[in-house]
């Protein structure tokens, strides 16, 4: 029974952030479009994230008043229809793209994603969470592989073309959505809502809990940069494009084993000291983007190192809010705080990338950028790991 818990959240998971892993491959096509430049293209990525994860806060505290099921029905309707309407959209229509798949998208997926990570601490022990999660985070990597693949080569087809290559990943994540919402159960622990509700008025008084919050905030500024601009970036550099459209799947592949071997360490380790090197490791990486360049091979090393300790850190901060919380009555609205508030962090961090760059792509602005974030974030974690101890 537990088994099939982890299987179809994997499931939704890799219909709503897993798809959009692949939104490297719609920043390709619209600013090569002329729909929009960099930055405008951006805002459309970050804001379906961005709201992934902030709608947390108010499906957190649904999670934990018992509306699991009605959530992720209602969003997977959402989720599903908006990505049909994009699929009518004009790619040089802003404002179409910008409805659909960074407004609707983003609130269908939001009303999904953190409710399905929340319902696995129902399920699992403690010790036991942080490898259920780390697999069921997993999803948002296989989607990573399959969707970017599936999409460049449709699109590219001219007996398909773009709308039907939406269309073709809208029934994918319809099939996706059916067998996650039919099979994931809750099982909620007792509580005393008043008891929630009063500490809820007191969260931001949680120094170590605000402390990690604001850290994943700031990390997020720069961590999705290579997931929007890889494919981008090696296509300006001069590489291959059939070679570059398979650098998102590259670097999503790889992050499957960063999304559990970083979980399983962690239970020696300790979540903050394993995330804390993720990050460190994250911004070291995209300081070395700076000598990548055309080649082939640096290209396909850093897709493979990034996508494992990016993927490290995403799978890790469910663990990490899990690990600070006392009442699991409160596993919900604790979880659904910490991606609203890092959700700042996402829907900023892109555009200003977006913005550094321009329209004469001076890559070195927006690499320092990212990379000097996830400084911060590791000095703040660091912090804390001092402050436990």
């Amino acid at each position: 029974m537990k088994l099939s818990q982890v299987y179809s959240s994997f499931f939704a998971i890799t219909a709503v952030f897993g798809y959009q892993n692949a939104f490297g491959v719609y920043q390709d096509v619209y600013v090569r479009s002329g729909a929009a430049s960099a930055q405008a293209v951006s805002w459309i990525g970050s804001t379906q994230i961005a709201l992934m994860v902030a709608l947390g806060l108010p499906a957190g505290k649904l999670l934990d008043l018992g509306y699991f099921k009605a959530m992720t029905i209602i969003g997977s309707i959402i989720y599903v229809f908006s990505i049909f309407m994009l699929s009518i959209a004009h790619t040089d229509k802003y404002y179409q793209l910008f409805l659909s798949q960074g407004l609707a998208a983003g609130i269908g997926a939001g009303l999904v994603y953190v409710p399905v990570l929340g319902v696995q601490t129902h399920h699992w022990r403690r010790r036991s969470r942080p490898v259920a999660l780390g697999i069921v985070i997993t999803g948002s990597s296989v989607g990573g592989i399959i969707f970017p693949i599936m999409l460049n080569n449709l699109i590219a087809n001219p007996n398909v073309g773009f709308a039907w290559a939406v269309r073709a990943s809208a029934f994918v994540c319809l099939g996706l959505l059916v067998i996650a919402n039919i099979l994931m159960t809750t099982n909620p622990p007792p509580k005393n809502r008043k008891k929630t509700l009063t500490k809820f008025n007191v969260l931001f008084t949680d120094v170590p809990y605000i402390l990690g919050v604001i850290g994943a905030a700031v990390s997020d500024w720069g961590l999705f940069f290579p997931y929007f601009y890889l494919q981008l970036f090696a296509i300006d550099k001069g590489a291959n494009p059939t070679f570059s459209f398979y650098l998102l799947a590259i670097l999503n592949g790889s992050s499957i084993p960063g999304r559990i071997i970083p979980n399983i360490l962690s239970h020696k380790f300790g979540v903050f000291n394993t995330v804390a090197f993720c990050t460190l490791a994250c911004s070291v990486l995209t300081f070395g983007l700076f000598g990548v360049g055309n080649s082939v091979a640096a290209l396909v090393i850093f897709a493979i190192l990034y996508g494992f300790f990016s993927g490290g850190f995403i799978s890790l901060l469910a663990p990490v809010v899990a690990s600070l919380v006392q009442d699991e009555s409160e596993i919900g609205i604790r979880l659904g705080l910490a991606y609203c508030i890092s959700s700042l962090g996402i829907l900023t961090g892109n555009p200003i990338a977006g913005a550094l760059l321009g329209t004469t792509f001076p890559w070195w602005r927006a690499i320092l950028f990212s990379a000097v974030s996830g400084i911060i974030e590791f000095e703040i974690m660091f912090s804390e790991i001092l402050g436990i101890r």
